[in-house]
């Protein structure tokens, strides 16, 4: 039986959570599901949501959900749609939210980081918490989050799914392969060398790519970065060797800035804020290591977006991301600055390790696809919608 579901697309721009919903919606018009969908979008998106298959609406609301006025006019909003499920694709559910509904949640970093202990933080778990409690399911993008959800909220294993995400399509090496056909390699090369000058790049760097809030852990990376460089001064390849940046503006983050001045890495370790996807693969694709040692993941996009531009990965061995990587990538202790440098080390002399690496990237991705993610979330949609009491 065909169902009314109504998709909450508003951050479809985001830099994590629009990955997710600009796939999803992608990969669910690919299925050619009987299902009839309303995507709620501002009006500024209207031309991203292009090209969809007749089975899909687009509805404008042009109001953000961080405005509290939100909690009451959006699901009043949601009401007149007449729907018969609802899926809010990050866990900012309104306290009015009509049913039934499904929830994503990507991770917990807003409750376990962002928030002093107070009287608002108090609050905002209390949102958190009682938006996944009423919804009749959540997807959790990994086992870790779910793990997550169970221990820290207590939410009943038997309301999760987990269901994985995938990384961007235009990272994918078959989309990759057909831009260089189209243009051909020459082509391809002269473009990355033309956005390697106008970054003025001309050494061997390591790449780190993604925000830089304290879970991110970029101050023991640039700690990890000093030791290695001074380690490798000498060495005829890696003598200038360099670390770049891409996330957010650093003067946000003092400790970060901090580590910069006290290993003395000013001219080595270069802050570049965000750039297009574009230039973000010709960078992934360019680095002689992508290196990740984040402390918490909800999943963890960039070291499978590394892997897609054929670099190997140096991350975690906490939180979603062992799950994530399995064996394609060197694991370290994020939390012992030598061991993020022994990882460094191991990858960059070792030429045979660092070519199983990224053949193992490669055969890593195709366990992700947004195939996959869209038909388990369509099976979740319908369970949701025909629960007992729906």
């Amino acid at each position: 039986m065909a169902l009314r579901i109504v998709i909450d697309v508003r951050h479809l721009k985001d830099f994590g959570f629009g990955t997710y919903i600009r796939n999803l919606i992608r990969a669910l018009a690919a299925q050619q599901s009987e299902n009839h969908y309303q995507l709620v979008a501002l009006k500024k998106d209207l031309h991203d949501l292009a090209g969809l298959s007749a089975n899909f609406q687009i509805v404008t609301y042009d109001r953000s959900d961080t405005d509290w006025r939100e909690q009451i006019t959006f699901p009043l909003f949601l009401r007149k749609l007449r729907a018969d499920l609802y899926h809010i694709p990050l866990n900012n559910v309104p306290i009015m939210m009509p049913k039934p509904y499904v929830v994503t949640v990507h991770d917990l970093s807003s409750i376990m980081f962002d928030h002093p202990q107070d009287a608002r933080n108090s609050y905002h778990l209390y949102r958190f918490r009682r938006g996944l409690l009423r919804a009749d399911r959540i997807i959790a993008v990994s086992g870790a989050t779910k793990r997550d959800l169970q221990s820290l909220l207590n939410i009943p294993a038997s309301r999760i799914r987990k269901i994985y995400n995938a990384i961007d399509s235009k990272f994918m090496d078959d989309a990759a392969a057909a831009d260089a056909r189209a243009a051909g390699p020459e082509a391809a090369e002269l473009e990355r060398r033309r956005i390697l000058e106008r970054y003025q790049i001309n050494y061997p760097f390591l790449l780190y790519a993604g925000t830089i809030r304290p879970q991110k852990n970029v101050a023991r990376l640039v700690e990890a970065f000093a030791y290695i460089r001074e380690e490798l001064e000498h060495h005829e390849r890696y003598k200038n060797l360099r670390l770049l940046i891409i996330g957010d503006d650093l003067s946000k983050y003092p400790a970060v800035r901090r580590a910069v001045i006290q290993t003395r890495s000013e001219q080595s370790v270069r802050f570049l804020g965000f750039v297009p996807l574009d230039t973000l693969r010709i960078f992934y694709s360019s680095a002689e290591a992508f290196v990740f040692p984040s402390l918490y993941e909800g999943f963890g996009l960039p070291p499978l977006e590394a892997m897609a531009s054929g670099t190997a990965v140096i991350t975690s061995s906490v939180s979603s991301l062992p799950e994530v990587v399995d064996n394609a990538a060197m694991i370290v202790n994020p939390e012992n600055v030598f061991d993020i440098a022994r990882g460094i080390r191991e990858v960059l002399l070792d030429d045979e390790l660092r070519k199983s690496l990224i053949e193992k990237g490669f055969e890593r991705l195709k366990f992700f696809r947004w195939e996959q993610t869209a038909k388990e979330v369509l099976e979740t949609y319908h369970d949701a919608a025909y629960k007992p009491g729906n």
